[in-house]
């Protein structure tokens, strides 16, 4: 990859990781949305779709609530994105190795939004007697720094992930050996189970949930016949 294209998805990675918690929150970091925008960009929007959609499986388990500690979704699923859009990244080896990929660094992507919350704690700290007096100017500005750090580290995770992970496509897509057929059915097995685990909690959790589900499933059939 040349400098531009690392330097755009590096910037499309870092607006999606700004939406996973600080602005907007749109739903535009979720993998669905995420991987196929960068399909799109790179001129496979089929291959990104695939992705996103089993990506979206495992992200279901996801629940980011207050302080808990959650995959990053948004800068990691550009980086897979890009991964399964590559012109030698073909079959199933390389759609399994960009989702095994994926959820590694989404995991780190969470790491660094842990030690962001922490800087962005030390900033508060440093300035507490200001925001103690209710200083808009300095509640304005710790809300700019943190934002413009979470901008950052999410084009940095990008870059990073894309500098490392490319190269790792280009030399695993030559060597991969195992049938399409087996490679396909164990990676949809694997998200079929994660994405039924995580239905099955919010079934017990959430009243009314599983008549949403029955009533998406119907939509989604008729849709599938129209479609057909």
């Amino acid at each position: 990859m040349n400098p531009v294209e690392t330097g755009a998805l590096s910037v499309l990675g870092a607006v999606l990781g700004l939406d996973v918690v600080s602005f907007p929150q749109a739903m535009l970091s979720r993998p669905l949305v995420a991987a196929t925008l960068t399909g799109a960009l790179m001129g496979a929007p089929e291959r990104g779709l695939i992705l996103g959609a089993t990506l979206e499986c495992f992200a279901l388990e996801t629940l980011p609530v207050g302080a808990s500690r959650y995959p990053e979704w948004g800068s990691s699923a550009v980086v897979g994105g890009t991964l399964v859009a590559l012109p030698d990244a073909r079959g199933a080896g390389a759609l399994l190795l960009a989702v095994m990929l994926t959820l590694a660094w989404a995991w780190v992507g969470g790491w660094s939004m842990v030690q962001l919350r922490r800087l962005n704690a030390r900033w508060a700290r440093t300035r507490h007697d200001a925001v103690s007096r209710g200083s808009r100017r300095t509640v304005v500005g710790l809300q700019l720094y943190g934002l413009t750090a979470d901008l950052a580290r999410g084009a940095l995770m990008t870059a990073i992930g894309l500098t490392l992970f490319v190269p790792l496509v280009h030399i695993a897509s030559d060597r991969w050996s195992s049938p399409d057929v087996v490679t396909r059915g164990v990676l949809m097995a694997l998200a079929g189970i994660v994405a039924a685990a995580a239905t099955h909690k919010l079934f017990h959790a959430i009243s009314g949930t599983r008549w949403y589900m029955l009533a998406g499933l119907a939509i989604g059939a008729a849709l599938l016949g129209v479609v057909q």
